[in-house]
């Protein structure tokens, strides 16, 4: 009996891959900055979650005889929360919808009674900008726990945010199931112990999905789903 369903958000609840990568850039320029992602080179980046940790990754990986400012740190942090302003811009202006499926059974599972929550590495304020546009005001009413940004000190592919929400949930990782989208996110809720489904996107779709208990292009067939993962959802 499946009492509980974790969702990723990033290339899960919605397309966002595309629309972090153009407001990295955006940040970028508006700071002075040459550099551009485009999307080969942000599949590349990839590799690595968390938008901080991605511009250490490029920084210490990809650009040669670059001088790191004295406050490094500070430098990413400040350039990071320049990109999600202006991210967050784009999807207040509806430029980045759910995925197919995704709105309802989110609707489905809550009217079920099965509990929701968010394990995810993206910021606060992207997750609850996208969910208010998505879903609306009471986007909150539908999840009982929301683990996102930096409320651990380790991120996915780490099992970490999974282990976070189950003890907000107070249930087992037999329990519940998780939908995730990259190989990280696989790999994270494996190591919690959490039986997981993967929906791919242009970005993930070549990574290993060893493990996983079924692959999907997206959800716009959620009968098929459904059965799937054993939800007697209409």
């Amino acid at each position: 009996m499946i009492k509980a369903i974790i969702f990723d958000v990033d290339g899960t609840l919605a397309d966002t891959e595309d629309g972090h990568r153009q407001s990295f850039n955006k940040a970028f320029l508006e700071s002075g900055l040459d550099w551009n992602w485009d999307v080969p080179l942000y599949d590349k980046l990839l590799k690595v979650t968390g938008g901080k940790e991605r511009i250490k990754y490029f920084v210490n990986d990809f650009l040669e005889n670059y001088e790191k400012p004295e406050d490094f740190d500070g430098f990413v942090k400040n350039l990071h929360a320049l990109k999600t302003r202006h991210y967050t811009e784009m999807i207040g202006e509806g430029n980045v919808p759910m995925r197919p499926g995704i709105k309802k059974l989110i609707e489905d599972a809550h009217a079920a009674g099965i509990t929701l929550a968010i394990a995810t590495t993206t910021t606060p304020e992207n997750v609850s900008t996208l969910l208010e546009v998505g879903l609306g005001k009471n986007w909150v009413d539908y999840f009982s726990a929301n683990g996102c940004g930096d409320i651990v000190p380790k991120k996915k592919p780490a099992p970490d945010i999974y282990f976070w929400v189950l003890e907000k949930l107070g249930l087992k990782p037999s329990d519940c199931i998780a939908l995730e989208d990259s190989e990280n996110g696989l790999k994270a809720s494996l190591a919690a112990g959490v039986r997981t489904y993967i929906t791919t996107n242009y970005y993930t779709s070549r990574q290993n999905f060893e493990g996983a208990e079924a692959v999907f292009e997206d959800l716009s067939d959620l009968g098929k789903f459904y059965r799937s993962a054993g939800l007697a959802l209409s």
